[in-house]
């Protein structure tokens, strides 16, 4: 029976999680000015959104991990005796982390490299990677783990609120932006991740405190009576995303909790500080 390893990008958020499992992390890099960070390694999410907040001038960028780099990675989990390795990364529509991943597993020989695109990013795609660990820990195997990801990748929702869309236009990271450019400074849209991994602005909305209100509304509606994992992103925005826990918990008291995780650097580089997601996933 092969030994099954396991990678996951960093745009997982899989480093705020605890977890004891072994899942070496593809970094990318974020640039801001003329320095150069590697995500959670040389800057954590609250050090980076208290660089936003000090210096709003500030326009940080992103570089994905090079190929090479990528493949230092598999080949440091072959000789660790793995001989077989499932990569799960951020979606290719979102980052060429994908194709990175699958140009390095090109170029390694006689190990199969699994590339998984969850289509998502942040919470959605560490659930994938730890459900994938706990179950190569009950023996299942690459094709079980690969239709349970699958399953998940097919049933789960995000959907979130920026304070700005200035960011994510600025670093082509939003389908169908042209219907905003006008006003874009002056709307708080709710944007979703589509069921291909795009970020797409859904609807127009004038204030946050409105933009919050139909957030939660819209996400209720669409999460209905489903028994999901009901979960928050937030980048720096811990008491907004509080004002949605609290309100869908009220709706839904069966929902005992709700767990909220932050937007690692490289992902809010492109969302901006403010953001709040919720989402739902597979159980």
């Amino acid at each position: 029976m092969s030994k099954i390893g396991l990678l996951v990008c960093g745009n997982s958020g899989i480093d705020y999680i605890e977890h004891k499992y072994d899942i070496p992390v593809i970094r990318s890099i974020l640039l801001v000015g003329d320095k150069e960070y590697s995500d959670y390694v040389d800057i954590t999410a609250g050090d980076f959104y208290q660089m936003l907040a000090d210096d709003p001038s500030l326009t940080p960028s992103t570089a994905q991990a090079a190929t090479g780099v990528i493949l230092e990675q598999y080949e440091a989990m072959v000789a660790k005796g793995y001989d077989e390795l499932l990569v799960v990364s951020i979606s290719n529509k979102l980052s060429g982390t994908y194709e990175g991943c699958m140009l390095a597993a090109n170029m390694l020989d006689d190990v199969k490299v699994h590339v998984f695109d969850s289509k998502s990013v942040s919470y959605p795609e560490a659930k994938m990677i730890l459900d994938a660990a706990k179950m190569i820990e009950e023996g299942k195997t690459i094709e079980e783990i690969w239709n349970h990801l699958e399953v998940l990748r097919d049933n789960h929702r995000i959907l979130f609120s920026v304070e700005t869309l200035r960011y994510l236009v600025k670093n082509g990271r939003l389908s169908g932006a042209s219907g905003f450019l006008g006003s874009m400074l002056k709307i708080k849209p709710m944007l979703e991740v589509t069921k291909d991994g795009r970020v797409e602005a859904i609807e127009k909305i004038r204030t946050l405190s409105k933009a919050t209100n139909r957030l939660i509304e819209k996400f209720l509606e669409d999460l209905g009576d489903k028994d999901m994992e009901v979960f928050l992103i937030h980048a720096n925005a811990e008491e907004r995303a509080d004002v949605v826990r609290k309100a869908i918990q009220k709706a839904r008291p069966d929902i005992k909790e709700i767990k909220a995780y932050p937007l690692t650097p490289v992902v809010g580089a492109h969302a901006g500080p403010g953001v709040v997601g919720v989402g739902y996933i597979h159980k």
